[in-house]
């Protein structure tokens, strides 16, 4: 059975989470599909102008919490991913001071790696950091065989593939460097969908908005430009299982890992919810015999500390019908 390394999606909302999955995989390794690695987490520590992607919401990290979670992390020997693939940066951009505090507390440590979009930010992390590991981003999407090659001759520790690729074993074999390839397994995007980059603008540019709206007052807020998507239909693990593009949690430790060599595996999930997230965490790592011990553990863990909360009935009186 061929190592699979998992990179789990959220570093603020989804980290509490993420670090029950990394410490059940210390205390329950047998619930764990053989090959299991947790290698990183990614994400934003919202809310970072150079993020890509996903959009942030409105929330805001202090530095404690940054450098607590950046910590935490490694400690258990899981790198740290900041996603640094906002397409619409400029020069000036470059110098965000909340951005480069996350990549400065990132550098403190070699595990730890930015996934990257704009040259301009490349060049100005490379010149900062001259060491700093770069994961090349999906978001670029490379569909052409001969770029995908071009991208892995150049000093990425790893190349995220378009999503397109997945399955699509003809042309996966003829890409190079299968070890320093990072598959995409659970995208809820429509296959070939064609406005996909149109929708990373559109999350780049709201989030600038979002950020200057921040100083603003209500009357001088500034619309966040609408999107609406009409290839996009609702997703979660079970309605994307019959996309050409979902890699199966048996093909993973199968056709790709063992025959392919291909042994970095991305789960998407920044902002799904819990109980979503959870459904996929459980089908991708958790043998199918213990799926349903995993999912009542970590739901009761995530009750427990107050993560996902329920409303109980309200306290009511009885009175005998007409005697009110």
């Amino acid at each position: 059975m061929g190592e699979a390394k998992f990179h789990l999606p959220g570093l603020r909302k989804n980290f509490p989470l993420n670090m029950m999955i990394i410490n059940l995989l210390k205390t329950d390794p047998e619930w764990f599909r053989e090959g299991v690695k947790i290698e990183s987490v990614y994400g934003e520590f919202p809310t970072s102008l150079w993020n890509g992607g996903r959009g942030s919401n409105d929330d805001q990290c202090n530095a404690e919490y940054v450098t607590n979670v950046i910590r935490t992390l490694n400690s258990h020997n899981v790198s740290v991913r900041l996603t640094f693939t906002n397409m619409t940066l400029t020069e000036y951009e470059c110098e965000d001071p909340y951005c480069n505090f996350c990549l400065d507390e990132i550098a403190k440590d070699e595990r730890n790696a930015v996934i990257i979009f704009s040259p301009i930010l490349e060049k100005y992390i490379r010149d900062k950091y001259p060491d700093m590991k770069m994961v090349s981003s999906t978001c670029k999407r490379l569909t052409d065989i001969d770029k995908v090659n071009e991208e892995l001759e150049k000093p990425y520790s790893l190349v995220v593939l378009d999503y397109d690729f997945n399955n699509k074993f003809d042309a996966l074999e003829k890409i190079n460097h299968h070890d320093r390839c990072e598959i995409l397994v659970n995208a809820i995007c429509t296959p070939n969908c064609p406005r996909r980059s149109d929708h990373y603008r559109n999350i780049a540019e709201n989030q600038r908005i979002k950020l200057k709206n921040r100083n603003m007052p209500p009357e001088h807020q500034i619309p966040q430009k609408p999107w609406n998507c009409e290839y996009y239909k609702e997703s979660n693990y079970y309605k994307i299982k019959d996309y050409p593009t979902f890699v199966s949690p048996e093909a993973i430790f199968g056709k790709y890992s063992e025959e392919l060599g291909f042994h970095n595996f991305k789960i998407e999930g920044r902002t799904d919810n819990y109980f979503s997230l959870v459904e996929t965490y459980s089908n991708f790592l958790i043998k199918p015999e213990y799926q349903g011990l995993f999912r009542i553990k970590i739901i009761d863990a995530l009750v427990g500390n107050k993560l996902i909360t329920y409303m109980k009935p309200r306290p009511q009186r009885f009175v005998l019908p007409g005697k009110e």
